[in-house]
């Protein structure tokens, strides 16, 4: 996770620290790059925090940290999960512009629990994040996560699922809600694992390449695996 530590939401299902975050590390490209180095990463998820404060939402940190991977660590594949940056098209170009292999934006929740649960985030500017990503092409699969367990019902899964399709996007994620204190949202309903299978083949009936689905699944969960999935098919 890139740019802090501090998040400038306070989304209701995220543990996140939420507050005024701190300035930028000028060093954080480098040495995120060193790390993979180091660590002989085949591949590397980068995500941040939200950062509303910046101009650019820190699109260009993302963009630098690609870059800097390609240039210490070039077998490594660049996977990035990025915020909305407030419906910012030029931010979202900056990071396509430095190629990473996968650029992810997840949709996390149905539409009518956006306001409860995803304070500042607005459903359709997400959706115009994952058409932008998907229309950029150059090799850049599009990809997005859905959470499970915060009281949608299955016609909104479905509704969700079509919405995402539908901007282009290749490789999807659901899992299990879990709520990380008191404060946070409470979890409507835990799904079976059965449950998540089913939904796993719903997607891929509906054309996605890969689902990757399960109670425990997150984006960057065997993440690498996720795309060799996506390759081979």
């Amino acid at each position: 996770m890139i740019l802090g530590d501090i998040c400038t939401r306070g989304c209701r299902y995220c543990a996140v620290g939420k507050g005024k975050p701190p300035g930028l590390d000028p060093n954080e490209p480098e040495n995120v790059a060193k790390a993979a180095a180091a660590m002989e990463l085949r591949h590397a998820v980068i995500t941040s925090v939200n950062r509303d404060d910046l101009p650019d939402g820190g699109a260009s940190v993302f963009a630098a940290v690609t870059r800097e991977i390609r240039r210490k660590r070039s077998s490594c594949r660049v996977e990035l999960l990025i915020p909305d940056f407030q419906g910012d098209a030029r931010a979202i170009q900056i990071v396509l512009d430095a190629t990473p292999e996968i650029v992810g934006h997840n949709i996390e929740t149905v539409p009518r629990l956006y306001r409860t649960a995803r304070g500042g985030g607005v459903y359709e500017v997400s959706l115009a994040a994952l058409r932008q990503i998907s229309a950029f092409g150059n090799g850049v699969v599009p990809k997005t996560g859905l959470m499970l367990g915060l009281g949608e019902t299955d016609e909104e899964i479905l509704q969700v699922m079509r919405d995402v399709y539908s901007c282009g996007v290749k490789l999807l994620t659901l899992g299990q809600y879990l709520r990380p204190s008191s404060w946070h949202l409470p979890v409507a309903r835990y799904y079976h694992p059965d449950e998540f299978e089913r939904w796993k083949q719903i997607g891929e009936d509906l054309g996605f390449i890969h689902v990757e689905s399960g109670p425990l699944v997150r984006s960057s969960y065997l993440a690498d695996r996720q795309f060799a999935k996506f390759a081979a098919k």
